[in-house]
């Protein structure tokens, strides 16, 4: 009888390539404010050295993006040197794909698939009567996606919509996505860590925007962007693991890895 294989190799049969074997560092990124923000200059730099720096740098999007954004954005990117990462949580939690391919992994999505079955069709017909929202033109998977008029929503119907099980979550003033209850870039992060099977103390996330919020929940170490919406600044007195940078886009990330301890892994790049 073969030997039982480990959550990481496990995930490493669904990924089209190799993760680094022990990574000094596990970098958890936000995209739209966070590692695309900032000025050119800087992230150039920073994307330099995440090509430069793969086997010692284990590096994760974490984004509300679906993964057909995320694949023009690297796209639209490759000037600025932006790679692909290792690993893509991508639909705000919802989704978990290899950062080479962008094809969802079985072993990750499977169970937030099945806790979704149903939810649509039972949902759709209850949000079309809200006030103050749009859809959002996005291949979303395992969630619902909508643009917001703060005017005319009412976050009271919001609340009924939650008692069918699911989540609503309002970030950037702009945005609300519908998700299964529990789900979100935080639960997620922490179930992918258990199949990568890494120290927490070696992880490091970032972000601007409040669907960021439950990544720096998770009491993982974690940096909050210069540029970060007011609302995620609100919840920074009770997030005692996570630094408040000055700097902007990836150069708050870089602060943060300072702050940190991660600073030897730059030499002389920062």
């Amino acid at each position: 009888m073969p030997p039982e294989r480990s959550p990481r190799e496990l995930l490493q049969g669904q990924l089209a390539a190799t993760l680094p074997h022990a990574p000094d560092l596990v970098l958890v990124t936000d995209l739209d404010g966070t590692l695309l923000g900032g000025s050119d200059p800087w992230r150039r730099r920073f994307y330099g050295w995440l090509q430069a720096e793969r086997q010692r740098v284990l590096h994760v999007f974490c984004t509300g993006r679906d993964l057909a954004s995320v694949a023009r954005l690297l796209r639209e990117e490759r000037e600025l040197g932006l790679g692909s990462p290792h690993l893509v949580i991508g639909d705000v939690g919802s989704t978990v794909a290899c950062g080479h391919t962008l094809e969802p992994l079985p072993l990750a999505t499977d169970p937030i698939e099945a806790r979704w079955a149903g939810l649509p069709e039972r949902l759709l017909p209850l949000l079309a009567r809200i006030p103050g929202i749009a859809a959002q033109p996005v291949t979303a998977q395992r969630r619902l996606a909508y643009l917001i008029d703060p005017a005319e929503l009412d976050h009271d119907q919001l609340a009924e919509i939650e008692a069918h099980g699911v989540d609503c979550l309002v970030s950037d003033n702009r945005y609300l996505d519908v998700l299964p209850a529990g789900v979100n870039k935080g639960s997620t992060l922490l179930d992918l860590l258990d199949w990568l099977e890494v120290d927490h103390a070696r992880v490091v996330t970032a972000g601007d925007t409040l669907n960021d919020l439950a990544m720096f929940e998770t009491g993982l170490q974690s940096v909050m962007v210069g540029n970060a919406e007011a609302g995620l600044l609100a919840a920074l007195p009770r997030l005692p693991r996570t630094y408040r940078a000055r700097g902007h886009g990836c150069e708050g990330i870089v602060e943060g890895l300072h702050h940190f301890g991660f600073g030897h892994l730059f030499e002389a790049v920062f």
